[in-house]
């Protein structure tokens, strides 16, 4: 199984602890299964003007191969201005209408209000769903007073990762598995 992590900004500090605390936790969990871990931070991504992934050099073709050899991709982002990161929205532009189809995603989302629980219902969900993804539907949604100096500090918190972790795996290896019985089911 591939799992690829997402980290969606270029900024800031707190998706990125999330997000390497879920790597530990598949690593750890999970030592069969192929992490990645993407933190748009380290990548210089072009924006997307319309070709197809496979056009984009450099760093854009990297994420965007990565992204759709992945079986499933857990989306850490923080919200910004009652939003979504551009360099987030930028990635799903890269990728195909169907990009997530037969791929399981799941988020973990930094906020500084819990006010910005809906940004994901209003705005992520969706475009998730127009793209085909088989949306794991607990998110993990952490507030700035659930980290200090770069840990996670809320015991709630680290359990409601390590769940969206297993549930991320588990519904990975149920999908897989009836993709497999039925194409098995086919005589050609």
């Amino acid at each position: 199984m591939k799992i690829v992590g997402l980290s969606g900004s270029i900024v800031g500090s707190k998706t990125r602890t999330a997000m390497n605390y879920l790597a530990e936790e598949i690593a750890r969990k999970y030592p069969d299964a192929e992490f990645t871990l993407i933190d748009l931070a380290d990548y210089d991504i072009q924006y997307s003007d319309g070709r197809n992934y496979l056009e984009y050099e450099g760093d854009t073709g990297f994420v965007t191969k990565q992204l759709m050899d992945a079986d499933a991709i857990i989306i850490g982002t923080p919200i910004f201005q009652a939003s979504i990161p551009g360099t987030l929205k930028n990635i799903f532009d890269l990728l195909p209408q169907n990009a997530f189809l037969d791929k399981v995603v799941s988020m973990v989302v930094t906020a500084g209000s819990s006010k910005h629980y809906l940004i994901v219902e209003q705005q992520l969900k969706p475009i998730l769903a127009y793209m085909k993804a088989q949306i794991v539907q607990t998110y993990v949604f952490i507030e700035e007073k659930d980290f200090h100096q770069k840990q996670i500090v809320n015991d709630d918190v680290v359990f409601r990762l390590e769940r969206l972790v297993e549930d991320t795996v588990l519904l990975t290896e149920t999908f897989t598995k009836l993709r497999e019985d039925r194409d098995a089911s086919y005589d050609f």
